[in-house]
């Protein structure tokens, strides 16, 4: 094996141990997963054992973990969505950037710098990790919540921000005033991006994943759902724009699709690898030489940073009507630095803005500053009294996963009209359906029905039957009913379960499983339809109902002994129609009855073979 082969194997293997060993031990110690990711990058970065001499490569690709958040949050904010979070995003997201970027960059100018250097370093300290805080509002459960709402609204406007402060950059470079026509050009290269995208969302990703769920191959349906997050972040970095808005407009744009469940299931992983190795390589990134070249600069640009923007954030959220411990909860989530402060200074760098050694430094806090997060957050929480969630905000909605009180697993026949009592009642009812078909179909009647497939769990996470209070498995396949059952069983133990089943033998399997409720798909009609045939045969209504109720206690009674025994105990509960004794052999002919006095010697007369 060649050198540089085996060295790249030692680095993947290095990356991914390293992360499996430190998390655990972190979240253990109660630090959360992010400080755990940012102290393995250091051991095995330059400055420990030396294993990544260029972190900053193994950054870019780290941030397509970033750009796959963005996707899936986009995912979970439809147009609708998001137009009543508007006075959220640019109210208070726009007023919490703009107080905060004007205090730390009267902070820059009063340490010295000059007003060009103190704007971009004020204004990239400004940008919050979008990483950072959406894993720990991930880990308390709180991206549900008002309070985590509120913050995503905050990110999503600070991921806005980088765009006009890129072009910031450029007008403040030496002689950037000058090209006043390219800016121009720039930004009618930007507007052309996000409409093409906006286009391709709305008339070509829904067509293109119907044509590929057809055809059942579910690595398709991952490359298809990469390609979409990918492409839509070169195509805004071609325009010019942020690769992590490009991958959250493609996912508001498929936020109203049926097959969004699918696409965030198909993400997740990449996502979560992705961002573990986005977190490695910004603890790799801390250059510990210059810290130590200048540790008081750092220091003061730390503490002066956080606690100016600490002080911005705390007082836009009280003036935004936050209760005291909400403002302190988010001032403690957001008071660090992001990783779109190191786009912007690198940026200042090669525009020629600011200097490597300004740019080393300030990179330096922004590093510690995320590093520092989960530790404020620690104290925060064993220092307050728990936050309150007050989910009757008007100004906030629950995002849209499918988190239906009910969750209904196939579309066919039986699930449609299982359907329609849960409807007429009033619950809130979420339907899977893996069949192209008949989500056309369904939709033309009305109904909102989602592509997925039930068989896997990571689809069935993002369908909401971690919060469901019923699952209704209507599918068809005793196979594919089976695995989904037992799915369920094992991974959402509260939710009741309830499951279609083929025919008498899987509903045996289905009760000694342990589902909640089970009924063979034809067991109803058929004894409705003899009800119906005794009816007209010319059997009084109230005596056929009382036949047909014995038929249900004699087959439920039988079906008890069978799951007791075995397929054939209960036989004589059966009401049968063969002759008795029944012949070995099919008769060829009727037979007929013969005179014993006729035939001396004969048997007494009976029925027998010709």
């Amino acid at each position: 094996m060649a050198a540089g082969d085996g060295n790249q194997l030692i680095q993947v293997v290095a990356l991914l141990g390293a992360g499996v060993i430190a998390v655990p031990i972190f979240r253990r110690l109660g630090l959360g997963s992010v400080l755990g990711y940012f102290a393995a990058g250091l051991v095995i970065g330059p400055f420990g054992f030396g294993l990544f001499p260029d972190p900053a490569s193994v950054l870019h690709v780290a941030e397509f973990g970033v750009i796959m958040l963005l996707f899936i949050i986009g995912l979970e904010m439809q147009p609708a969505r998001l137009w009543s979070m508007r006075r959220l995003i640019f109210g208070l997201g726009a007023g919490q950037v703009a107080v905060c970027g004007a205090l730390l960059t009267g902070v820059g100018i009063a340490a010295g710098l000059s007003p060009a250097v103190a704007f971009v370093a004020g204004m990239g300290f400004v940008l919050s990790s979008t990483a950072v805080v959406m894993q720990m509002l991930e880990e308390r459960g709180d991206v549900s919540t008002p309070v985590g709402q509120k913050a995503v609204a905050i990110l999503l406007l600070e991921d806005l921000a980088i765009v006009p402060l890129l072009a910031a950059v450029a007008f403040l470079a030496p002689g950037g005033d000058s090209h006043g026509g390219a800016d121009w050009r720039s930004v009618g290269v930007a507007l052309a991006s996000v409409a093409g995208l906006v286009i391709a969302g709305r008339y070509l990703l829904n067509p293109m994943f119907r044509v590929l769920a057809r055809s059942h191959a579910r690595e398709v349906m991952t490359a298809a759902a990469l390609l979409v997050v990918l492409g839509a972040a070169l195509l805004m970095e071609l325009g010019g724009l942020s690769m992590a808005m490009g991958a959250f407009l493609a996912g508001v744009l498929l936020s109203e699709s049926t097959f969004r469940h699918q696409l965030e299931a198909d993400i997740e992983p990449f996502r979560g690898v992705l961002l573990g190795v986005f977190f490695l390589a910004v603890g790799m990134s801390l250059d510990l030489a210059t810290i130590a070249a200048n540790w008081g600069v750092v220091a003061l640009a730390v503490a002066g940073f956080v606690i100016v923007k600490a002080i911005g954030i705390y007082g836009v959220a009280r003036v935004t009507g936050a209760t005291n411990r909400e403002a302190i909860d988010r001032t403690a989530l957001f008071a660090q630095g992001g990783e779109f402060a190191f786009v912007l200074y690198s940026a200042a760098t090669s525009a020629g803005v600011m200097d490597a050694r300004e740019n080393a430094i300030f990179t330096a806090a922004v590093i510690i500053s995320m590093a520092l997060t989960p530790f404020t957050a620690l104290a925060l929480k064993r220092l307050m009294p728990p936050l309150a969630d007050d989910r009757s905000d008007a100004d906030v909605e629950r995002p849209d996963g499918l988190t239906g009180s009910v969750l209904v697993i196939g579309f066919g026949r039986f699930g449609q009209m299982v359907c329609q009592p849960l409807l007429a009642r009033g619950f809130d009812v979420s339907i899977l359906e893996n069949n192209v078909d008949m989500i056309e179909a369904a939709s033309d009647f009305g109904f909102k029905v989602y592509y997925g497939d039930g068989t896997r769990l990571d689809t069935l996470r993002t369908s909401g039957a971690g919060e469901a209070r019923a699952i209704l498995i209507c599918a068809d396949g005793r196979d594919n009913v089976t695995r989904i059952a037992d799915l369920v069983r094992h991974e959402f133990p509260n939710a009741k379960l309830f499951v279609r089943a083929y025919d008498r033998g899987h509903a045996i399997d289905l009760i000694r499983n342990g589902v909640d409720y089970q009924l063979r798909e034809t067991v109803e009609s058929a004894l409705r339809f003899g009800e119906a045939a005794l009816k007209e045969l010319g059997v009084p209504p109230e005596e056929a109902e009382e036949l047909m109720e014995d038929v249900r206690r004699k087959d439920d009674e039988r079906l008890a002994l069978q799951v007791a025994g075995d397929i054939y105990s209960g036989t004589d509960l059966l009401t049968g129609n063969a002759p008795v004794p029944s012949p070995l052999t099919r008769p060829k002919r009727r037979g007929r009855v013969f005179d014993d006095k006729a035939l001396p010697g004969r048997p007494p007369a009976g029925v027998r073979g010709a």
